[in-house]
């Protein structure tokens, strides 16, 4: 009985040692996090619970739509140029991956396909307050069969870059935030056809 109640007497003992070690770290985790973006804390839990609920970080960091079942890949297309082209963002490539995948396998590969848009002078904004940035450019939207045959459209999550951090000077947050509502609104088009 003695032995049973040293091994707790120990665990207890190294508790509280661990807490203390702890309690420094922890302290400057808070002072550092006080001074992120007033969202920085909710956008975090988001990404999390998604890791939670799906086991992929990938699937915590995009926002992603089912294509309407009675749309066509090239009613999508037309749609998320369109969109894109409405708000003045210019389409600077696309990747047609399913093609390549065939081309380099020899078999036919599902629908797979990455559209890239940009409007310069806001990378340029964004690129001169971190070169960091340059990762997420230009903004991507991917058309992609699923598995079972279901069209989706993917795009990143951007709010980790607009509110993950220390808060954006003004004007940069209000363009990225304007970026934001653009990329949701060729999501939300693009997905349901509408011109």
């Amino acid at each position: 009985m003695s032995f049973i109640r040293n091994i707790f007497a120990i665990i207890g003992v190294l508790a509280v040692i661990g807490v203390l070690a702890a309690t420094p770290y922890m302290l400057e985790v808070r002072s550092k996090f006080a001074e992120f973006d007033e969202k920085a804390v909710e956008t975090y839990l988001d990404m999390f619970n998604k890791i939670l609920e799906t086991g992929n970080a990938a699937e915590a960091t995009v926002w992603k739509t089912q294509v309407s079942e009675d749309l066509s890949v090239e009613d999508v297309e037309e749609t998320i140029r369109f969109v894109a082209n409405e708000h003045n963002i210019m389409n600077v490539g696309e990747l047609p991956l399913y093609r390549q995948v065939q081309a380099m396998s020899g078999e036919p590969y599902r629908f797979v396909k990455i559209y890239m848009f940009c409007n310069a002078l806001t990378a340029a904004q964004m690129l001169e307050y971190s070169d960091a940035y340059s990762a997420y450019l230009p903004c991507r939207l991917s058309l992609v069969e699923d598995k079972q045959g279901k069209m989706w459209i993917y795009t990143l999550n951007m709010d980790p870059m607009i509110h993950g951090g220390k808060p954006l000077p003004p004007d940069l947050k209000a363009e990225a935030l304007k970026v934001k509502e653009i990329m949701l609104d060729v999501l939300a088009r693009g997905a349901s056809g509408d011109f």
